[in-house]
């Protein structure tokens, strides 16, 4: 809310905006160390102290201090107010733009980069609906039961990773996307009631759409070749192709030709023995009826 022109929130330090710093990433950690130190520059250069700059920018002292050391990601909100208090004339707020390309992890990163970039998506998922698919509310509680447990910040910071890759549905051209679920991911109580039904019906939905193929792979299918693991198959404009599986190559992602056909061909197999798209509508619906 706004005070005399001035904002202010009631938030604790645990809610205030911005993240912890992955000590690994090494490049996330010299960008948001060179904003911290541009933003303390510039409030030293105009001679207002850390408790002033707080109290003007409506946030904490520790956050304050912990964005300066390069501790914190600072969230858009943070640097734009911190831009107009300290007159920087659009230059802090420009910081952004290095900020949001470190704001969640290395691994996050890196895949959302290649599903940027893919023209083709194809995914069979074995045990839970995912992460394109997934609803902030079924994502949420999926993060709430990890073992060891999150910390509440981490927690946010992860949930808006996973949201922030769905905007692979927003691309112009639209990609080709498949995805290929199990019976039981779709079953699994996961949150309560309005959660289990709001992912089943945002799955009708994203099953709907023209570049979007959706599958169910019936617990009564019997054995395929995905009960390994995941499956994920990513092609680009390029022709060329990368590919990862739970139960080949240690799981690690692959190029090479020779591995990557036996992904498709896994894959291939995994689509034929699920229900067709128009099946799978019509069987999701009947799992949202018993719901």
């Amino acid at each position: 809310m706004a005070v005399d022109g001035e904002v202010v929130r009631a938030v604790g330090e645990a809610d205030e905006p911005g993240w912890e710093v992955d000590p690994d990433d090494e490049w996330g950690v010299a960008v948001i160390t060179t904003v911290g130190r541009q933003l303390r520059l510039r409030r030293e250069a105009v001679g207002m102290r850390v408790c002033d700059f707080a109290r003007a920018v409506g946030y904490g002292e520790d956050l304050v201090y912990k964005v300066e050391a390069g501790k914190r990601i600072a969230r858009r909100e943070y640097l734009e107010r911190a831009d107009e208090v300290l007159g920087a004339g659009g230059l802090l707020a420009a910081a952004w733009e290095d900020v949001k390309r470190v704001r969640y992890p290395r691994r996050v990163r890196e895949l959302a980069k290649l599903e940027a970039q893919a023209v083709e998506i194809g995914v069979y998922e074995s045990i839970s609906v995912n992460g394109l698919l997934q609803t902030p509310e079924h994502a949420r509680a999926l993060f709430e039961a990890w073992q060891p447990a999150y910390s509440e910040e981490t927690l946010e910071r992860v949930l808006a990773a996973r949201m922030a890759r769905q905007s692979v549905f927003d691309r112009s051209p639209a990609p080709a996307l498949s995805f290929v679920l199990e019976e039981a991911a779709l079953r699994r109580r996961v949150g309560d009631t309005m959660v289990c039904r709001r992912q089943l019906e945002r799955l009708l939905e994203v099953g709907r759409l023209r570049n979007v193929t959706l599958q169910v792979m019936p617990t009564s299918s019997g054995a395929h070749p995905g009960l390994s693991g995941r499956i994920e198959i990513l092609k680009f404009a390029d022709g060329t192709a990368m590919g990862r599986s739970d139960g080949a190559y240690n799981g690690r992602p692959t190029s090479d030709p020779k591995q990557l056909r036996i992904l498709e061909l896994r894959y291939g197999t995994i689509r034929a023995q699920a229900l067709p798209p128009a099946e799978t509508l019509t069987f999701i619906e009947h799992v949202l009826g018993e719901t």
